[in-house]
């Protein structure tokens, strides 16, 4: 069973393209990441889905099974992830390397 989480958003950073492309962003953008990730970690849901600085969007990317719908927020000034929400989780799918590719435009 889980831990109670207090109504906060609970992180998963498990998925293999996340990690790969994480890993692979230059030492300061990275930082970046960690900082907004912190902050979703303090966040409740209702929070998230309001916060101006994530902007929190439905986006048209096919989900992956089981999931109704993906969505992009600002995980730093110049990225958005693909995420999606799983009960108290927000599970990260990628960080694209530019912002068009969020929304699969290119």
């Amino acid at each position: 069973m889980s831990p109670p989480t207090d109504g906060k958003v609970r992180l998963d950073l498990n998925n293999p393209t996340f990690q790969e492309q994480f890993f692979d962003l230059p030492k300061d953008v990275r930082h970046s990441v960690v900082e907004t990730m912190k902050k979703l970690r303090q966040m409740t849901w209702d929070q998230v889905y309001r916060d101006n600085g994530l902007k929190w969007e439905k986006i048209a990317t096919p989900p992956p099974v089981g999931v109704s719908a993906v969505y992009s927020l600002r995980i730093t000034q110049s990225r958005r992830a693909i995420v999606y929400r799983h009960g108290d989780f927000i599970r990260f799918e990628s960080i694209p390397p530019d912002h068009d590719a969020t929304y699969g435009k290119k």
